[in-house]
């Protein structure tokens, strides 16, 4: 009997239920139909691929973006069975398709574990898509079935012979469904790579026919990591000074759970940790990310006690000093995860804690004992970290105390809307105290309230905590929104149950130093106030560039195809008079009218909510951005840059 045949057939398939109402309700199965929800559609097909790969029979996968937006993803996997499901008296692969949690990774026998998060697969993406055509490449024949909305078309057919093997899966999103169907090559390609680095030896190529290079090939990316995350952690921490010569890494099985972790120490001050489940990033946390937090700080612990270098300080160290300019990868393999938190990111299972505090710990040990210098430079940086902590709660405690001395604290430049309904309420952080005035006069008192902010804020990327909190652009931030730092189980944890504004807006010039100031607080936001971000709280207001007008005829203008669209346009309309442009450098060129009927009436402005994709490729990008290291940031710069007025 083949392998085929024996281990993965039909009768592997399960249908765990109806996918009739996900057309109704697509948010309670991919999250939303915004562009997040459009690019899991993508993550899931993929997640069919990754399955075969972890079970060891695909290390080859390819996406297409192709020029109608339709996705093909291709895999050298078993390719999905196609013979009589038993129960259902259809193909296994209609049954895959067309039943909602249907599939090998629902068998035990089929995979020990499986990528994705909720499991509703293909099928989900299959009833969301206005066509999508499958192929099979199995024990040497093709099959093939398509679909519209779901439904099969036909039944599977064999269509030919074959060397190859695999799955084939070409799908278009369905335009009545999502908001846009236009895919993003960024985010997928982020995707990919995190994918190859949290699944080392797999190849994965990303090919957008949509846009063809200098060379007059499409623009594609190959993805493939040897040493998995190792390379992971060094990709992160590439534009990070480091403080040890090694990543320190270590992957095996504890108590049945395989277990993989790399962590290095940096110079900076921020602690990045990022912790996946079945190739998930649990932003939340959970129990993985509790037993690594054990593991390090008991073994850093002993260590640095017997060290004798903590003898002469004055106060206890904590948990969090020991983490201070870490970034580390934690990734584990559950078969039967539990998910818990606000967004079903944070592993509820108990019996991973001890695995992973053990594979650390072991870790750590043996790598303390046999680099004795990093070993010191490591206790050295904990001091530092506990001196500076120590530094900030003072600081910290400065900022509440006069808080609560002032009545009602608020800083003085606040302008503070009427409303006391954080739900209703909005809060602009405007660069300077000239657009600042306009905006005060230009708003809606009710419900918006204006700060401004003087000059470039503190880059926290290279600030150590007690220096933050000594800025006095960054504690007015803090005071304006009402959140506090510190809880009783984290003393560095976001305390936002005061929180004053349900809509954070960072409304800044449209000029170099415009951008770079936005930057700023945005870097601010996502290495402090990250809680924010994820619940959809931060905002970046979009003034227009330009007003083009003809006679008594004036339009506003948000970029620069706008503008060459709407001179054309205005051109064309017969008058004799010359069509003008004028480019808004600063908010404080326009009046009050104008600033409101652009950019902050919530009838007519646009505001671009700010959301993390990926935290791992945020991390890169801001540490990359607001860091030290000017090379990456100069290459960054020039792939990206519109214009070559490169500012550093």
């Amino acid at each position: 009997m083949s392998e085929e045949k024996k281990g993965y057939s039909a009768d592997s398939i399960q249908a765990l239920e109806g996918m009739e109402h996900v057309r109704m309700r697509p948010s309670m199965y991919i999250g939303d139909v915004g562009i997040r929800g459009l690019h899991h559609l993508v993550y899931e097909v993929i997640d069919n691929s990754i399955d075969e790969a972890l079970a060891g029979h695909c290390d080859t996968i390819t996406i297409n973006i192709n020029e109608d937006n339709s996705i093909t993803v291709k895999d050298n996997g078993r390719g999905i069975p196609v013979d009589m499901h038993k129960k259902e008296g259809v193909s296994a692969l209609e049954v895959v398709m067309t039943k909602i949690g249907a599939g090998g990774k629902f068998d035990k026998d089929s995979y020990k574990v499986s990528g994705g998060l909720h499991g509703v697969g293909v099928s989900c993406v299959n009833a969301l898509s206005e066509h999508l055509h499958a192929i099979v490449y199995r024990e040497g024949k093709t099959y093939e079935q398509e679909y519209s909305k779901g439904k099969a078309l036909y039944p599977v057919k064999e269509t030919g012979t074959t060397d190859h093997r695999g799955t084939q899966v070409t799908f278009l999103p369905d335009k009545s469904i999502f908001d846009s169907t236009i895919y993003n090559y960024e985010t997928l390609a982020n995707r990919m790579r995190e994918l190859s680095f949290l699944n080392k030896g797999i190849t994965i190529t990303l090919t957008d026919k949509r846009e063809v290079e200098e060379n007059g090939e499409f623009k594609a990316e190959v993805f493939h990591s040897d040493e998995g995350l190792s390379e992971f952690v060094k990709y992160i921490d590439s534009s990070r000074e480091p403080l040890i010569a090694d990543v320190i890494s270590i992957e095996g099985e504890k108590g049945g759970i395989p277990v993989e972790v790399a962590m290095i120490y940096n110079t900076s001050y921020a602690e990045n940790i990022h912790a996946y489940v079945n190739n998930i990033n649990t932003h939340e946390g959970g129990t993985h990310l509790s037993g690594f937090r054990r593991g390090l700080t008991n073994t850093l612990k002993k260590y640095a006690d017997a060290s004798g270098m903590l003898d002469k300080l004055k106060f206890e160290i904590s948990g969090d000093d020991f983490r201070e300019g870490l970034t580390a990868i934690v990734s584990v393999k559950v078969q039967e995860p539990q998910f818990e938190g606000q967004t079903k990111t944070k592993l509820g299972n108990r019996e991973v804690t001890a695995p992973v505090s053990q594979a650390v710990s072991e870790m750590l040990e043996n790598y303390l004992e046999e680099h004795p210098a990093d070993a010191r430079a490591i206790v050295q940086k904990v001091i530092l970290a506990a001196t500076a902590r120590h530094a900030a709660r003072k600081a910290r405690e400065m900022v509440q105390r006069k808080n609560v001395l002032t009545g009602s604290g608020l800083p003085g430049k606040l302008a503070d809307c009427a409303s006391k309904d954080p739900a209703e309420s909005e809060i602009y952080l405007v660069e300077g105290d000239s657009a600042g005035g306009t905006a005060k006069q230009g708003r809606d008192r009710h419900f918006q309230a204006i700060m401004p902010l003087r000059g470039k804020i503190l880059n926290v990327e290279k600030a150590m905590s007690h220096k933050i909190f000594e800025n006095e652009e960054i504690k007015n931030i803090y005071t304006a929104l009402g959140v506090r730092v510190g809880t009783e189980e984290d003393e560095r944890a976001l305390n936002t149950e005061k929180l004053r504004y349900h809509k954070v807006i960072i409304m800044c010039d449209a000029d170099v130093d415009g951008s770079h100031i936005e930057t700023l607080i945005l870097t601010f936001f996502f290495r402090h106030m990250q809680e924010l971000i994820e619940k959809g709280y931060i905002y970046i207001a979009t003034p227009p560039l330009y007003l083009v007008k003809k006679g008594k005829e004036q339009r506003y203008c948000w970029n620069d195809d706008d503008r060459d669209r709407t001179v054309q346009e205005l051109k064309g309309k017969g008058s004799e008079s010359s069509v003008g442009i004028q480019r808004y450098k600063g908010l404080g060129e326009m009046n009050a009218e104008q600033l409101w009927s652009t950019t902050m009436n919530p009838e007519f402005r646009t505001l671009r909510q700010i959301t993390i994709e990926n935290a791992a490729a945020a991390d890169h990008t801001f540490s990359m951005l607001m860091g030290d290291e000017v090379p990456p940031r100069r290459e960054f710069i020039e792939r990206n840059a519109k214009y070559a007025n490169i500012d550093l």
